[in-house]
């Protein structure tokens, strides 16, 4: 998107963007969809309106099944593409480390569907526990959520959960004991955050624990059949739900040779192209670069390096048309932060080096999001919503939309 951006209305310079969805979706706002606080459509933005009056920037519905680098085409599913150069930008998706019946049951969180998936589940299972509350057995399983990893998104998203049944949810359903939820975190390494300093990781910690969330530190989570999870300890933790936010892979192009990804990811020098290629490119999640002094085994996968990726390349592109010297990406960290819940949030600031937390951390991290979301109409939607659940406690979006000819039993 950023490098579509940076190219609109550029002379000589023609931009097929291709995409499986026809939308852009933020995803630092997705556990706020699977916990009903946003609508879907408030984290999303049509890729054709974002490039409206363009005159080089075109847009294609479909999904790439191969690049095809010796002929410069692209197979998908509407037919082959030519290229000069190709960018892929094709993000990650969730890794399940190889676990076929953990993929089956478990849920991920990396698109704005999977996102609503997780919030039918939840309002699901609180629906199914009112059938079973004569079964103590049961009706524990349908009450306790489990989210695997301590990163940001298992971070905010069982803090969100938890405030969801401190605040909400006993209204929603006064025939059931929400003393009885239980809100497992589970991570396997030390600490949470860990990306993130060591003030940022206790605070978190401490604020999950002040809302009623279980946080199991070094703690790896080693089957799942949908009802039953079994720790690497040999502990098992009762549930119907599992979130999993314990890993993420990119999504690697079919046809691009095997010797140039690394761990999921694409080796690319530091013009953020592929090694040895000379005209395909990697940014982004599913980009490895080396290259680059301060991060000799590749940058965090934020939104951050994506977008100043793209923004590099693209400037790259409009360079090497007017004959200039072409600048190598250098990444220079403008902090990080992770939300709780309400006025709960953490934030760390390299230069200078800095730490803050609480009700500041929390404001800030929401002007920052609320400033990235993409059109006017979801800046104001979304502040609306968080403004009113500021004041009332609660969410309006609770909405289970089902097949009504297919029983949701």
């Amino acid at each position: 998107m950023k490098t579509a951006h940076e190219l609109n209305n550029r002379k000589d310079i023609e931009v097929l963007l291709i995409d499986k969805f026809n939308y852009h979706q933020f995803q630092p706002l997705y556990y706020q969809v699977a916990t009903a606080a946003l609508d879907a459509s408030n984290i999303s933005f049509p890729l054709r309106k974002a490039f409206h009056n363009s005159k080089n920037v075109r847009f294609r519905l479909a999904e790439v099944l191969e690049v095809l680098p010796a002929q410069n085409k692209i197979k998908t599913t509407i037919g082959e593409f030519d290229y000069d150069a190709l960018v892929v930008a094709t993000g990650a998706d969730t890794n399940f480390f190889g676990n076929e019946k953990l993929k089956e049951c478990a849920f991920p969180m990396k698109t704005t569907v999977e996102a609503v998936q997780i919030r039918h589940r939840l309002i699901e299972n609180f629906e199914k526990a009112l059938l079973v509350q004569n079964d103590p057995q049961e009706l524990q399983k349908h009450m306790t959520i489990v989210i695997t990893g301590g990163g940001p998104t298992g971070v905010e998203l069982s803090g969100a959960i938890a405030e969801m049944r401190n605040n909400i949810l006993p209204k929603d359903y006064p025939e059931l004991d929400f003393k009885q939820m239980k809100i497992y975190l589970l991570e396997g390494g030390p600490k949470l955050l860990a990306a993130m300093s060591e003030k940022s990781s206790e605070q978190s910690k401490h604020y999950l624990e002040k809302l009623g969330v279980n946080v199991m530190l070094n703690t790896l989570l080693s089957e799942y059949d949908g009802s039953t999870i079994v720790l690497k300890d040999g502990n098992k933790i009762e549930a119907k739900t599992v979130i999993w936010a314990a890993g993420i892979k990119g999504n690697v192009l079919p046809g691009l040779p095997a010797e140039q990804v690394e761990r999921g990811r694409i080796k690319v020098d530091g013009f953020n192209k592929m090694l040895g290629s000379q005209n395909i490119y990697a940014l982004g999640d599913v980009a490895a670069m080396t290259a680059d002094p301060n991060y000799p085994k590749g940058h965090p996968q934020v939104a951050n390096v994506a977008i100043n990726q793209g923004k590099n390349l693209a400037h790259n592109f409009i360079r090497a048309r007017d004959g200039k010297q072409l600048e190598e990406f250098r990444y220079h960290d403008k902090g990080s932060m992770a939300t709780v819940g309400r006025n709960l949030a953490v934030v760390d600031l390299p230069k200078p080096k800095l730490h803050f937390g609480g009700w500041f951390a929390w404001l800030t991290w929401m002007l920052l999001h609320l400033f990235l979301l993409l059109g006017v109409k979801n800046k104001i939607q979304v502040f609306i919503n968080w403004i009113y659940k500021y004041f009332t406690y609660d969410q309006s979006l609770r909405l289970l939309v089902k097949d009504p000819h297919r029983p949701w039993r």
